[in-house]
């Protein structure tokens, strides 16, 4: 598995396509939920294994903490570590801006991974696109 910064329109497109798949095919979220705002001030990341892009996950910098968005990786890989190599490299990506707080809304399915990684619930459950979230907080 390798991940990468996306740097070519290729590379976004791939990681659209992921986020597709997942969340407006997988989830029903809205095409116009998912695609935000946002997209061009975010710094992108797509995993990609034996040359196809499996996971992707976006990064922001709002506030002076670092915002982990749109985390998500092909249903065939899941359990695979994809999850871990895409979170790993966003924050080894948000170390090299200098940010020491991280924060993301997770599907709250979705929260014992990321506790795992040393994410704290800081929230109540909250909907976001129909789908049951709540903020977690990371001190790197």
């Amino acid at each position: 598995m390798k991940l990468k910064v996306v740097e070519s329109q290729k590379e976004l497109a791939d990681a659209f396509s992921i986020r597709k798949t997942v969340f407006v095919e997988e989830q029903n979220v809205p095409l116009e939920e998912e695609i935000d705002q946002f997209e061009d001030e975010a710094v992108h990341f797509v995993l990609y294994y034996d040359g196809s892009p499996i996971g992707a996950g976006r990064f922001r910098v709002v506030d002076g903490y670092g915002k982990v968005e749109r985390i998500c990786v092909l249903k065939a890989a899941r359990k695979s570590g994809a999850g871990n190599a895409i979170m790993n490299g966003i924050e080894e990506h948000a170390r090299e801006q200098g940010l020491h707080k991280l924060k993301l809304n997770a599907q709250t399915q979705a929260i014992p991974f990321y506790a795992r990684l040393g994410y704290e619930v800081v929230s109540e459950e909250f909907l976001d696109a129909g789908i049951p979230h709540k903020t977690m907080m990371k001190e790197m």
